[in-house]
């Protein structure tokens, strides 16, 4: 395991041009928001609250999947008219961006990195984006409404053609195996944030230090060491 740090060897980071994110447990804390959501699903259909096994899946599934794991079968069109009557603007707000998240941000792009989001959010992507300020630093924001859920890599590619780069240029910072197997099937760079049991080409355990490296990497050049 590679853990990113102020010793880590410039050249494991200076090659890449790109970063995309995922969003919940990645740009967000957004366990409790997840949860609140699903919960209020719920409540609607006179359920008891998820489990703790249930709270966990629904973190990093789709909207679908997550319906699936935690809804009888037979209430399946009572939780989607339920979930049609809930307010967004009440959920979202409980999400937490991650300590050093914008700093990170303002720093990559001004030294000339491209940011991008992948994510299994749908529609509710753009009301994130938008409560939080993000539009401006991550283009494009792709979302499994646009295209093919993940561990499908399709929006990793998506993102490689529209910045015309390389693969090897690319780095998508997530922290499930779900993001784990699409970074492996685009054949890009999976770092993974906070989530030491991934297998991944880096670890990284907060964004002051990786922004720290970045730096070193920037500085060291494509093939600096």
């Amino acid at each position: 395991m590679v853990l990113v740090n102020d010793f880590t060897p410039a050249g494991l980071l200076a090659p890449v041009r790109g970063l995309v994110f995922d969003c919940d447990g990645v740009l967000f804390d957004s366990y409790g928001a997840n949860t609140l959501y699903y919960n209020l699903i719920l409540e609607g259909l006179g359920l008891p609250p998820m489990t703790p096994d249930q709270e966990h899946y629904v973190h990093s599934a789709t909207v679908r999947e997550s319906l699936a794991y935690v809804v009888p079968p037979h209430r399946m069109d009572e939780a989607l008219a339920v979930r049609a009557t809930i307010d967004y603007r009440r959920v979202i707000p409980a999400m937490v961006p991650e300590p050093g998240l914008y700093a990170l941000l303002s720093w990559a792009l001004s030294a000339g990195y491209r940011l991008g989001v992948f994510t299994n959010r749908m529609t509710t992507m753009d009301l994130v984006a938008d409560i939080f300020g993000l539009r401006q630093y991550f283009k494009p924001l792709l979302n499994a409404s646009l295209v093919r859920p993940k561990p499908h890599p399709e929006g990793l590619h998506r993102i490689l053609a529209a910045w015309g780069m390389r693969p090897g240029e690319m780095a998508f910072l997530g922290d499930s195996r779900v993001d784990e197997h699409t970074a492996r099937a685009a054949g890009v760079r999976f770092w993974a944030y906070r989530s030491e049991t991934l297998d991944a080409d880096l670890h990284i355990p907060d964004y002051y230090t990786l922004r720290r490296a970045l730096a070193r990497g920037k500085a060291a050049g494509p093939g600096g060491s």
